[in-house]
């Protein structure tokens, strides 16, 4: 716990990752930017799936919309902030010669999209207001 609020700590202020270690390859960095990014449209897509369906599904039953708008707004604030964490801790993790961090956040990710797909399959062969 106390090294995520040290990680959060460093969210605002990346210069102080200099700090840690040895410089990296600069490719390595660029990288784990690029992956940062990745995760971040990734986030965006979602929130723009859950505004989406709140938006534009206003036949489907309030609970059901209103779920699924949720699970998806949720799951991209999520993306978002594990966007950021993650790249702390593997340029941290880079600069200190350590292995990069392990993460079980890209499953549990994959779960809640699939389970936002199974139930719009449902909600389509069952029709809107059933």
């Amino acid at each position: 716990m106390i090294d995520f609020v040290r990680n959060v700590r460093l969210w605002f202020a990346p210069a102080a990752v200099r700090e840690e270690g040895e410089t990296p390859d600069y490719r390595f960095s660029l990288a784990n930017e690029r992956t940062f990014l990745a995760w971040l449209r990734t986030a965006l897509a979602l929130v723009g799936g859950g505004f989406a369906v709140d938006q534009f599904l206003p036949d489907l039953r309030w609970g059901w919309r209103v779920g699924l708008a949720l699970a998806l707004l949720a799951a991209g604030a999520l993306c978002a902030l594990r966007a950021v964490n993650h790249w702390v801790r593997c340029e941290l993790a880079m600069r200190r010669g350590e292995d990069l961090p392990v993460s079980r956040f890209p499953a549990l990710l994959s779960l809640v999209v699939a389970v936002v797909a199974v139930v719009m399959v449902v909600v389509v062969l069952v029709g809107w207001e059933a």
